[in-house]
C-alpha cells in the first residue's frame, strides 16, 4: 500500500514568495540597504531566537500574548523576536563599549507575531530597521525623517506624508489630568483612533483605564488637531506650552518641521499628526508613521520612534534610542495592489537559446563573457524546439534571448531578439557586449 501524500500546506498567518514576488521583495531591500548605508548606518545581525525575559514586557501586553514562545532542548523559555528594536537595545548594552557612541546601524529581518492576520500583515514578515542609539540630540530625530522620506522616494513612491508626533505632549497633558499611570494603556487606545472611531476609543479607554468619557474625551480632542503644521505647532504651544514636558516636546517637532524643509523635503510630506501615539510601550519622544496617499487603509508603512529607556533595562548605561523600521511585506502588498510590481519571475534580463546540443560550450562562453561585462544570463538547460524555448523565455519576463545555431558561428555573429518588441536582429560576436548595454540601458 503507497504512502498516504502529504497535502502540501501553509500555516495560516504564512505565505510563500514566488520569483515574481521575490525579486521585488529583494530589489525593496537592496534599495534600504543603499539609503540606510548613504545615511552612515553599519548592518548589524542578532538571532531569532532570544530569552523569553529579553522580550517580554517591552512592547505591550498585546505583543506579550504574540510571542511564539516555547521551552528549547535545553528546557530554557525562549522566544521568537517579534520586533527588531528590543533585541538592538539588548545587542546594544552587550557590544556599545566596543562600538562607541552614538552608533547607528541597520538591521533587515524576519519577526515573528502570532496575531490575527490582515491586509499586508502575516505572523512572519520582514522589517528593515535603522536606529542611532545613544544621544538624545534632536538630529538624530530629524535624520529619522530624512532617512523615511529618501527611502520612500528611492522606492518609487512621490505621493505619501510622513506623520509625526511626539508623545511627550500627550505625556504632560496626562500628567496636568493626573493619569500618568494609565498613560501606556490611554495611548495604545489613542493609537487606535483612525482605525476603530472616536465612540470605540472613549469606550477601551474608560474600560481598561477607568477614565471618564470627559476624561477621554478631552485626550482625542488634543489627538483632532488638524491644519498646516505651523498652525498646529502654535495651538499647541497655547495649550501646553506651559508643561515643561510638553513644551519640550513641541519645541523638538517645531525644529525637525524647520530642519526638514530647509534640507529640501517638500513641505506636504510632513504632516503633524497628534493622534499617533504608536502601540507599543517603549516609544518615549517623536513618533513616526507614513502612509501612502493612494492607498491609506493599508496603513503605515515605515514607522518608529524615540526610545530613550529601552536599554537601560539590561545595562546601567544610558544608551538614548531613535529609528524607524520600514514594513517591507505590508509595502510589498500595496505595490501588489497599486500594480507597481514588474511580473518578471527572472533575475537576468538575458534568455540564451541552446539551438544546438553540441555547441552547449561556446553558449556557455558567451554566457560567461556577458556576466563578466556584468550582465546576468540564462542558458537553458535542453536543445528543445526554438519555439518552446521562446515561449519559456517571454512567460517569464526577460528581455532579450540570443540565438545561435552553427551558420551564425560560422559567421561570428549572433541573433538578438527584442522579446518585448518581438524584432530581431543580427550582431557580429565581437560587437555583442556593447550592443547589449546600449539595449538594456534603454
Amino acid at each position: 500500500m503507497a504512502d498516504k501524500l502529504i497535502e502540501p500546506r501553509t500555516l495560516k498567518g504564512f505565505r510563500d514568495y514566488v520569483p515574481t514576488l521575490m525579486i521585488p521583495r529583494e530589489q525593496l531591500m537592496e534599495t534600504a540597504r543603499r539609503v540606510y548605508r548613504s545615511f552612515g548606518f553599519v548592518p548589524i545581525d542578532t538571532p531569532a531566537l532570544e530569552y523569553t525575559e529579553i522580550l517580554l514586557g517591552k512592547g505591550s501586553e498585546e505583543t506579550d500574548k504574540q510571542l511564539y514562545r516555547f521551552r528549547d532542548h535545553g528546557d530554557r523559555d525562549v522566544a521568537l523576536r517579534f520586533d527588531l528594536t528590543v533585541p538592538f537595545a539588548r545587542f546594544a548594552a552587550e557590544h556599545i563599549g566596543q562600538l562607541g557612541v552614538p552608533f547607528k546601524r541597520y538591521h533587515i529581518a524576519p519577526v515573528w507575531r502570532g496575531e490575527n492576520t490582515q491586509r499586508g500583515r502575516y505572523r512572519e514578515f520582514v522589517q528593515c530597521d535603522f536606529d542611532t542609539i545613544g544621544t538624545t540630540s534632536n538630529a538624530a530625530d530629524i535624520e529619522v525623517a530624512l532617512v523615511i522620506h529618501d527611502l520612500m522616494a528611492a522606492l518609487g513612491f512621490e505621493r505619501f506624508v510622513i506623520h509625526i508626533n511626539n508623545r511627550m505632549i500627550l505625556n504632560g497633558l496626562l500628567e496636568e489630568m493626573q493619569l500618568t499611570p494609565q498613560t501606556p494603556l490611554l495611548l495604545r487606545a489613542l493609537d487606535k483612533l483612525p482605525k476603530i472611531g472616536k465612540e470605540a476609543v472613549v469606550a477601551e479607554m474608560k474600560e481598561r483605564t477607568g477614565v471618564s468619557a470627559e476624561q477621554a474625551l478631552k485626550i482625542i480632542h488634543l489627538a483632532e488637531l488638524s491644519g498646516q503644521n505651523e498652525a498646529i505647532l502654535d495651538q499647541l504651544t497655547r495649550d501646553f506650552g506651559q508643561n515643561p514636558k510638553a513644551a519640550e516636546g513641541i519645541a523638538r517637532l517645531r525644529e525637525l518641521v524647520q530642519v526638514v524643509h530647509a534640507a529640501g523635503v517638500p513641505d506636504e510630506r510632513i504632516q503633524i499628526d497628534v493622534s499617533i501615539a504608536r502601540g507599543l510601550d517603549y516609544y518615549t519622544g517623536t513618533v513616526f508613521e507614513t502612509f501612502l496617499t493612494d492607498l491609506p487603509n493599508i496603513g503605515s508603512v515605515c514607522s518608529g520612534g524615540r526610545y530613550d529607556n529601552l536599554a537601560s533595562l539590561y545595562t546601567k548605561q544610558v544608551l538614548p534610542g531613535v529609528g524607524a523600521s520600514l514594513g517591507l511585506d505590508r509595502l510589498l502588498a500595496a505595490m501588489e495592489e497599486l500594480k507597481l510590481l514588474s511580473r518578471e519571475a527572472t533575475a537576468a534580463p538575458i534568455f540564451m537559446v541552446q539551438f544546438a546540443k553540441e555547441y552547449l560550450g561556446r553558449y556557455e562562453q558567451m554566457a560567461r563573457h556577458l556576466r563578466q561585462a556584468g550582465m546576468g544570463v540564462e542558458v537553458f538547460p535542453e536543445a528543445k524546439k526554438l519555439g518552446q524555448q521562446l515561449s519559456y523565455a517571454d512567460k517569464r519576463g526577460f528581455r532579450v534571448a540570443l540565438i545561435a545555431g552553427p551558420d551564425d558561428f560560422a559567421k561570428a555573429v549572433w541573433q538578438v531578439k527584442d522579446l518585448r518588441a518581438n524584432a530581431s536582429q543580427t550582431v557580429a560576436e565581437a560587437e555583442l557586449i556593447d550592443h547589449l548595454r546600449l539595449h538594456l540601458e534603454k
